[in-house]
């Protein structure tokens, strides 16, 4: 039992003393990440990569919308084979494909 107890206070004294030591630590670290984060070069690219995004985000469900009208209308077609719907739809889907592909880079 006595072991036990020894056992249980030196964790609990490691514990203490070691989160005090990270925690100041990750004060350091916290305060070296936000001075680089508020550097300018860093926001101008920030800006830049909110921007594409913004573009991007508004392009791309559109080009996915139209994508998926066109493979609807396709294998809604009347007077095709099975066979000619089901490839004619993959040939859309490709280049629906292909357009979110152009609108994201």
């Amino acid at each position: 039992m006595r072991g036990k107890i020894g056992l249980v206070v030196g964790l609990g004294v490691g514990y203490v003393l070691g989160t005090r030591a990270g925690r100041a630590r990750y004060e350091q670290i916290k305060t070296q990440a936000e001075r680089v984060w508020a550097l300018e070069p860093v926001q101008k690219q920030v800006g830049k990569a909110k921007g594409l995004m913004q573009a991007s985000a508004m392009a791309v469900p559109r080009i996915a919308w139209n994508g998926v009208v066109k493979v609807v209308r396709t294998t809604t077609a009347p007077g095709a084979t099975p066979g000619q719907k089901l490839d004619a739809a993959i040939d859309e889907v490709e280049d629906a494909a292909e357009d979110i592909r152009k609108a994201t880079s």
